[in-house]
């Protein structure tokens, strides 16, 4: 009983969205590889992004290819190009990410867990024919994971990811700029582990050009030792950070001189690489899941800058127990959340076997003013072990949700399922 009398005294309410309508089409691309989450993992970024009316889509398919999709925004006919590039799907880390800069040229990044840098551009704007593999900048460049892309508002792209291992890593910040068409390396070791730790985070650019940061700290690959929530802002491009007071960092950041925005033990279930977004102000707002102090249960959590000071609301009512102790990735009861913002209106995009493992949307009308989240399921079907990732510059030009969906399945510590390809498909979602 105690979840429950919690869950009141949040004065929390889950209710079935009533009396609104909403807008829904699924959009079918192909097959690919479910044995492992490779495909839904939630830090790809992105796994099917926007450039003016096309969009594109990129995933394994069953024998490890990489493949490409496009098409025009409002239909369901794909073009979809089998690359000759494959990578390691047995790995969830070796996730493909994509992004397209100012000019319509498709960028991508993939099969990366500590080893060699791999990625390519299109040879053309709008086009699905890749180059060879490519150096960005060749510093630091032999132990990725984690690969990364950001647009600006300027159509400039941001590259994030490790340099190291798990417990034992520096955050790495690459700045693509339009005008010469080159990456430089504006950060070598923006988050600092110092050889003890490192910093698993979540980002996310605003309307303003501003590049936020937020991580949690490890301190081995046990990921049970998760501690911690803190924040940085970028203005100019990744060269100066601030806190969200608007003081400097003097960098690297580190564990000594961070803005702790949430103070949580390990041992606490705090689980890393969840989303981040901003509202039109640029204020920030992060999901992510730990138990509260004195529980058993983790539940989804929401931190926001509520233009004062750094906030937090409980958005589920969980009733069941589960543990994050290990290494590797977890087969876990629940996915790491995606937030949205539109206005005071918040969406939290989630998966949770108490609903079945369906895609589903907690929503609360103004955050400012309510702790009530509604929920609604977006999918009837059981979607295994997928987590949310979606069109963050659709979303952000059109208020337009288009998730990346596919049904997959993932063993405890990269213990491959036996399970056929699945269909690959968008979701296309407009509350109005």
């Amino acid at each position: 009983m105690q979840p429950l009398i919690k869950y009141y005294s949040y004065c929390f309410l889950l209710l079935l969205f009533p009396g609104e309508a909403w807008s829904q089409h699924v959009s079918v691309i192909g097959k690919g590889w479910a044995g492992t989450s490779i495909n839904t993992v939630v830090f790809r970024k992105n796994s099917v992004v926007s450039y003016k009316d096309l969009q594109y889509a990129a995933y394994y398919d069953s024998s490890g290819h990489v493949v490409l999709a496009k098409r025009k925004i409002g239909t369901d006919k794909w073009e979809i190009k089998q690359t000759d590039y494959t990578g390691n799907v047995k790995d969830a880390h070796n996730c493909i990410s994509i992004i397209v800069d100012g000019s319509g040229y498709l960028h991508i990044a993939w099969d990366h867990h500590g080893n060699k840098l791999r990625y390519c551009q299109s040879l053309q704007p709008g086009s699905l024919q890749l180059s060879n593999e490519l150096s960005m900048t060749g510093i630091h460049e032999s132990k990725v994971t984690y690969p990364e892309f950001y647009k600006l508002s300027n159509g400039d792209l941001i590259f994030l990811y490790r340099d190291g291992a798990s417990g034992n890593g520096n955050l790495v910040m690459n700045h693509y700029f339009l005008s010469t068409k080159k990456w430089e390396q504006v950060q070598t070791n923006l988050i600092d582990g110092e050889g003890k730790r490192n910093a698993y985070w979540q980002a996310c650019t605003d309307g303003k050009g501003s590049f936020h940061i937020s991580w949690v700290w490890r301190e081995s690959s046990d990921v049970a030792t998760n501690h911690d929530v803190c924040y940085a802002r970028s203005d100019d491009g990744g060269k100066t950070w601030k806190r969200s007071d608007g003081s400097l960092y003097s960098l690297p950041i580190n564990a000594a001189n961070a803005e702790y925005i949430m103070h949580i033990p390990q041992n606490s279930e705090l689980i890393n690489q969840t989303s981040m977004c901003t509202d039109a102000v640029g204020d920030p707002y992060i999901a992510t899941y730990w138990k509260p102090a004195g529980t058993t249960i983790p539940q989804y959590q929401l931190i926001y800058w509520d233009g004062k000071k750094w906030s937090s609301q409980q958005v589920s009512a969980r009733e069941k127990a589960f543990s994050l102790s290990g290494a590797g990735t977890k087969k876990i009861p629940i996915a790491r959340p995606q937030v949205l913002v539109n206005g005071r209106k918040v969406y939290y995009l989630f998966r949770d076997e108490e609903r079945n493992n369906k895609v589903s949307v907690f929503m609360n009308d103004d955050i400012l003013q309510s702790k009530v989240w509604k929920v609604k399921d977006l999918t009837n079907e059981n979607e295994g072990q997928w987590e949310p990732s979606y069109d963050t510059e659709l979303w952000k030009s059109k208020k337009l949700l288009h998730v990346f969906l596919q049904r997959t399945a993932q063993g405890d510590g990269e213990r491959i399922e036996a399970i056929t390809a699945q269909p690959v498909k968008i979701v296309e979602w407009k509350p109005r």
